[in-house]
């Protein structure tokens, strides 16, 4: 059942060793707002409809896994489940578009990032530095926040890091020289490490994430947009913007979005909690 309420635009409906695949599933998430979940502990929650009249950006889910958040480019949230309003800029004139969402650890409040590195905070979630004052070398495309909700990364598409907060940096590849740009970024559980993927599906791993495996050898039929950790933190998903979904360490298969057959990208893949 879908319930939808307007709030500023905002629709509201409520390799290290293989390891043995751990229990629970994850989501996927179209461009057009739909989602679309997988295995065990993944409500599907509701989503968009399949209409939105900005794309749909980033997708996050609240601690226990009842409910998640969607951005759109031009900062409308979706609240969906258990996941609380907390605020948005929609509405007002951005300098870049909306590029990511990441909710405190509470799921009390949730910050915004844009392509210039602006940072939006909302509920509980504090401001701790951006890059909206900086010339950057390439645009900022999604941040992270640490295990305290004290800090966050943002990254760009060369691989660049910027660590605000008690984010600590750890290693990028803003200084490498990269066969495919980066895509996305996944912290671990423990703040002290996290992964680069890149859109061959190559792995970058810095700090205390360990390597699991990548698809930076295998010719894909469309390129990784995004990646998501396990629960356990001893895996990850890749996703591919046809749907296609690749699993490494304790990362689970439960099927994949390729199998859909929808003319739309798939942008992301989260855990369920």
């Amino acid at each position: 059942m879908k319930r939808f309420a307007l709030a500023v635009v905002v629709a509201v409906l409520v390799a290290a060793a293989p390891a043995a695949a751990a229990p629970g599933g994850y989501w996927l998430l179209r461009d057009d707002g739909a989602v679309l979940a997988y295995g065990p502990g993944t409500g599907r929650w509701g989503d968009t409809g399949g209409s939105v009249p900005d794309p749909v950006v980033g997708m996050a889910a609240t601690a226990n896994g009842g409910g998640y958040w969607l951005a759109a480019r031009n900062g409308v949230v979706y609240v969906f489940g258990n996941a609380g309003f907390f605020g948005s800029p929609a509405g007002k004139k951005l300098n870049s578009p909306i590029v990511g969402i990441a909710p405190t650890p509470t799921g009390k409040g949730y910050w915004l990032v844009a392509g210039d590195g602006g940072i939006f905070a909302f509920g509980d979630a504090g401001y701790y530095g951006s890059t909206g004052d900086r010339a950057l070398n390439v645009p900022i495309l999604g941040m992270a926040a640490t295990p305290t909700g004290k800090g966050y990364w943002l990254v760009a598409g060369d691989g660049g890091i910027f660590a605000f907060g008690d984010a600590a940096f750890v290693g990028s590849t803003g200084d490498r020289r990269l066969n495919k740009p980066v895509v996305g970024m996944e912290p671990t559980r423990t703040g002290g490490g996290y992964w680069l993927v890149a859109s061959d599906g190559g792995i970058f791993a810095f700090g205390d994430a360990a390597y699991f495996g990548s698809t930076g050898d295998r010719h894909l039929n469309q390129p990784i947009t995004n990646m998501g950790s396990t629960v356990s933190g001893n895996g990850y998903w890749l996703v591919a913007r046809d749907g296609g979904l690749f699993a490494f360490g304790d990362a689970g298969y439960e099927g994949s979005g390729a199998e859909t057959g929808q003319p739309t990208a798939v942008i992301d893949v989260v855990a369920a909690r």
